[in-house]
């Protein structure tokens, strides 16, 4: 059997990983998509289709078990971490797993000892790109009200993030109306 692999989604808060996300688990029930742990409060109408929500002493627990194959604390410190029994033994039973990470899941993963050119697992990593910077503040500013001082960390994230893009396998940007085509363009990057 041909082994699996896994493939990364990376991008800056606001450029629409999650509605692409969304799009390939409707178009592709053949894919793996894992769940994150998170320590964060579980939002109103949430189920556990996208998330273990455990508490903190869970998730220490878990992390000195080895049982994350990375993780991070976040947004007003929660953590978020890519447990290792969602993914390799898909990976081992010849699936293709998609994970949506940041670039510090992206960075973390690749230094893991499962994945990379001498590893054992296959990693395939595709950035969606803004349109432009200026497209993306707007998407962030629409979702909810922020701060100013927010805002201008948000933007300083979002340009330390974008720097990483060349390290990545395939960049994609993701034009304001034109969704179906982005979604196309990373179909076509995951089998390629």
């Amino acid at each position: 059997m041909q082994q699996g692999k896994l493939v990364l989604l990376i991008g800056p808060s606001g450029v629409g990983k999650s509605v692409i996300l969304k799009a390939l688990k409707m178009n592709h029930p053949e894919y793996v998509f894992p769940r994150s742990a998170t320590t964060r409060a579980r939002r109103e109408g949430e189920g556990e289709d996208l998330y273990h929500f455990v508490s903190e002493v869970e998730f220490s627990q878990w992390c000195r078990e080895d049982k994350f194959l990375e993780w991070a604390q976040v947004h007003k410190g929660a953590r978020y971490g890519t447990l290792l029994n969602e993914i390799i033994p898909a990976i081992k039973q010849g699936k293709t797993v998609i994970r949506e990470v940041d670039v510090q899941g992206f960075q973390n993963i690749r230094r893991s000892p499962y994945f990379g050119s001498d590893k054992n697992y296959t990693l395939n990593t595709i950035f969606i790109l803004p349109e432009s910077e200026e497209q993306l503040i707007s998407h962030i500013t629409k979702r909810a009200p922020i701060e100013k001082e927010e805002l201008q960390r948000r933007i300083d994230s979002v340009r330390m993030e974008l720097a990483v893009r060349s390290e990545t396998d395939t960049q994609i940007r993701n034009v304001e109306g034109k969704l179906a085509d982005t979604i196309r363009q990373v179909e076509e990057a995951i089998v390629a």
